[in-house]
C-alpha cells in the first residue's frame, strides 16, 4: 500500500522511541533507569485534580468551542498579563491539545509549499517534522556550544531568503536548557521585523529556571515584536500535566482564527475536563510549581557535577528546563565506539540506562539526560554510566 508523500520522510520521535525501548526492557524484568522522557515525575497538584473531578461531577463533559473555553482563554490572558505584562484579546488565543498540537496547527496555517522555517540546532525533535508535514522546508542554523547553543544575529542574517516565513525560538531550550537574554532577543527580533519573519516563541519551560535566571518573552520587547510573535505555551511542564494535553497559542488574530477553523475540522476541541483542570492550574495557588522547580534545581546542582566528573562527558550548566546536554563524543571514542548513537545503545543494553542520542536533536556529538526523576535514580544512573565507561576503557 502506498502512503502519502507527506509522511514518507518522517522519522519517529527519538525521545518516545528510546522510552519505548526502555519500557520493553523493564517489562522483561530488567532494572532500567529511563532518563529519556521529558515529563515531571510529580503528580498533578491536588487542587487541579479536584477541579477535574468537580467538572465531571457537574456534567462538564460535552463539546466546547473549538478554540477553547472562554473561561480558560480568560485565565490564559490573565496569566500573560501577570507574568509577562502582555495584553491579549480572546480572539488572539487558541487552546489546543498540548503545545505540540498548537505548533502543528500553526505551521499548517502559515506555511505554503516551499516556505522556509529557520530552526536553530540543537532543536526539539518535532520542529522539523512538523514543518515538513506542512510542506515547508526546515533551514538549520547551528547554535554553537561556545555560545551556549544559541544562534547569533549574524547567523540569522546569513540564512534568510525570499522564502523565509518563520523563525523558531525555544527559550528555555529543549534539549540544552539555555535561555536567550533580552539583548540577544532584541537583535534577533530586529532582523525578523526587517524581513517580516513570523517569530514562533516556544515558551513551554518558562517556569523552570535556575540560579536566579528570569524568563523574557520576545513579545515583551516592543509592540512591533508582539504583533510579529506567536507564543506557544501550556501546562504540561509547569504544572506536571503532560497527559492532560492542554497547550495554547497566542498572537495575531487572523492566524489564531485560521488555527481555530482548522481545529474545528480536525480535533473538534480539547478535552473539556482537562480545560477545567487548566483553569484551576492558572487561577489556583502556584506553590506546587515552585516546589517542583526547587526540586529540579537541587537535582541539577548535584547531578551536573557528578556527570562532568565522568571521563569523556563535557557539559555546560543549563539555565532552565530539566535536561542536561553533555558532549559525549570523547566518551564514545574512549569507550571504543564510532559515534555517540552506538554509545547510547550499548549503555542501555549493558547498564540499563536510557539516554536520548543528540542525533535526534540535530547534534550528533551530544546526549540528552532528563533529570525529571528522583535524585536517588539520577545518582544511580550516573554511577552506572561511570561504571560503564570504566569497564569499556579497561577493555581497550
Amino acid at each position: 500500500m502506498k502512503l502519502a508523500k507527506r509522511v514518507s520522510t518522517l522519522t519517529a520521535s527519538t525521545t518516545l522511541e528510546i522510552t519505548a525501548k526502555a519500557k520493553e526492557l523493564k517489562d522483561a524484568g530488567h532494572d532500567v533507569i529511563g532518563l529519556g522522557a521529558g515529563e515531571p515525575d510529580f503528580n498533578t497538584p491536588a487542587h487541579i485534580l479536584e477541579a477535574a473531578k468537580k467538572a465531571m461531577d457537574e456534567g462538564f463533559t460535552k463539546y466546547t468551542p473549538s478554540g477553547g473555553l472562554p473561561a480558560l482563554k480568560k485565565a490564559i490572558i490573565n496569566k500573560l498579563e501577570t507574568d509577562q505584562r502582555l495584553t491579549y484579546k480572546p480572539s488572539e488565543v487558541i487552546v489546543c491539545i498540548g503545545a505540540k498540537h498548537a505548533l502543528y496547527t500553526l505551521f499548517q496555517v502559515i506555511l505554503d509549499e516551499g516556505d522556509e522555517v529557520i530552526i536553530p540546532t540543537p532543536y526539539w525533535v518535532s520542529y522539523p517534522e512538523q514543518v515538513k508535514l506542512a510542506e515547508g522546508v526546515p533551514v538549520y542554523v547551528e547554535g554553537k556550544e561556545e555560545n551556549q547553543f544559541k544562534i547569533t544575529a549574524d547567523q540569522l542574517k546569513n540564512v534568510i531568503s525570499s522564502k523565509t516565513k518563520a523563525l523558531i525560538l525555544n527559550s528555555p531550550s529543549n534539549p540544552t536548557g539555555m535561555i536567550y537574554t533580552k539583548e540577544e532577543l532584541q537583535e534577533l527580533g530586529k532582523i525578523c521585523l526587517e524581513h517580516n519573519i513570523i517569530i514562533v516563541s516556544d515558551e513551554i519551560y518558562e517556569k523552570l529556571l535556575y540560579d536566579g535566571n528570569q524568563h523574557i518573552s520576545i513579545a515583551q520587547l516592543s509592540p512591533e515584536l508582539k504583533a510579529q510573535t506567536i507564543i506557544i505555551n501550556g501546562v504540561s511542564k509547569s504544572h506536571s500535566m503532560t497527559g492532560w494535553r492542554i497547550g495554547y497559542a497566542v498572537g495575531n488574530a487572523e492566524i489564531i482564527s485560521a488555527m481555530t477553523n482548522l481545529a474545528s475540522h480536525s480535533t473538534s476541541n480539547p478535552t473539556s475536563i482537562a480545560q477545567y483542570a487548566t483553569i484551576a492550574a492558572y487561577q489556583g495557588s502556584q506553590g506546587d510549581v515552585e516546589v517542583m522547580r526547587q526540586a529540579f534545581e537541587e537535582r541539577l546542582t548535584i547531578i551536573f557535577e557528578k556527570l562532568n566528573a565522568i571521563p569523556g562527558f563535557h557539559c555546560i550548566k543549563p539555565q532552565g528546563a530539566f535536561y542536561l546536554f553533555p558532549n559525549a563524543s570523547e566518551a564514545a571514542k574512549l569507550a571504543g565506539y564510532n559515534d555517540v548513537d552506538s554509545l547510547v545503545k550499548a549503555l542501555l543494553e549493558e547498564e540499563k540506562v536510557a539516554l536520548v542520542p543528540g542525533s535526534g536533536f540535530g547534534a550528533d556529538n551530544y546526549v540528552r539526560l532528563s533529570y525529571a526523576t528522583s535524585l536517588e535514580q539520577l545518582e544511580k544512573a550516573v554511577e552506572r554510566i561511570a561504571r560503564f565507561m570504566e569497564k569499556a576503557t579497561a577493555k581497550l
